[in-house]
């Protein structure tokens, strides 16, 4: 019998990018009814959260889930988190990063890897809104990397009960160059160009603010990161963003259970991002798969093994049982 809490691939999908392009392309996932609400906030700005089915009870477990780099409530992920934990009956919430909700956000700085105030914020919050329901936070790949950044931070500090992460970039200039190899490149244009699209209906109605024939000429993250990212939030370059918003650095000093899901063939980084030993919490249990690409992990079950089942989902939602009904 297969251990389910260790992922098997489909052997139809073999390979990372198998794995990653199905499940973001052409996985099929109930569409969850979202209850929008807009929380202003002390800057001027705002956020959109994109709420679940109503709690199951007063004290209902609720989860927020952070999602990756351009995405927001409706990615495939995302949903297939919702719904999985929607038969656990456990409330989910959807934090859609500034400018991700699908309304360009009011102030000139958006979201990136190491912001992490938005997310305290939140945090803060749904403690002070529902105190007496156990509260965890899923995080995928940008979003788990923002998520490990504020465990560290915030450490015996953070109001939450748990914490899990999935696909996370802990080393960002590592996965900078990782994309700039082989078939990643494919990735890396796409995610370049929505970043490149958004950039460009922000400012440009806003001259000097963002070079935008700089922009244009941005093809990889670097290039991206130093005339965008690093002037908006106050970096000095790229590197200066990398390097101050890692995730790795701050995870020996996580306070709170989290777990850590990563594919070792995650075509969006390399082995490298991973913490050593002497850097990683006895707090955080660090799963990591030969296979499953970058949040794919799709395995194959019924006649043949031809139906796709999402190990993920299941990883996920029964760590965050565990966590909140022992």
């Amino acid at each position: 019998m297969h251990d389910p809490s260790h992922f098997k691939p489909a052997w139809w999908l073999p390979g990372p990018h198998a794995q990653t392009l199905w499940a973001s392309l052409c996985r099929l996932t109930p569409r969850p009814v979202y209850h929008r609400q807009r929380l202003e906030l002390s800057d001027g700005d705002f956020l959109d959260i994109d709420w679940a089915q109503p709690a199951q009870s007063p004290d209902c477990p609720l989860v927020l889930i952070l999602h990756g780099l351009e995405g927001s409530s409706r990615s495939s992920y995302v949903r297939g988190l919702v719904v999985a934990l929607q038969r656990c009956k456990v409330q989910s919430v959807v934090l859609n990063f500034r400018g991700c909700s699908g309304e360009v956000n009011r102030l000139q700085r958006t979201y990136h890897s190491g912001e992490t105030g938005d997310l305290d914020q939140i945090v803060r919050w749904l403690h002070h809104h529902f105190p007496n329901r156990p509260l965890v936070v899923v995080g995928y790949s940008l979003g788990g990397n923002v998520l490990l950044k504020w465990l560290g931070e915030r450490s015996d500090d953070a109001p939450v009960t748990a914490a899990a992460v999935a696909g996370a970039p802990m080393q960002l200039n590592v996965c900078a160059d990782r994309m700039e190899q082989g078939f990643s490149r494919v990735y890396l244009w796409q995610l370049v160009r929505s970043l490149r699209a958004k950039v460009h209906r922000k400012f440009a109605h806003k001259p000097g603010i963002v070079d935008l024939t700089r922009v244009a000429r941005c093809r990889g993250f670097w290039s991206f990161d130093e005339h965008v990212t690093a002037p908006l939030h106050g970096f000095t370059s790229a590197a200066d963003y990398y390097q101050r918003s890692s995730a790795r650095q701050y995870i020996r000093d996580i306070a709170r259970p989290t777990l850590v899901v990563h594919a070792a063939d995650d075509p969006f980084m390399t082995s490298d991002v991973l913490p050593r030993s002497h850097e990683k919490s006895p707090n955080v249990a660090l799963q990591v798969s030969e296979s499953g690409g970058h949040v794919g992990f799709v395995e194959g079950a019924g006649i043949f093994g031809l139906l796709p089942t999402y190990w993920l989902d299941n990883r996920i939602s029964n760590f965050i049982v565990e966590q909140t009904r022992s």
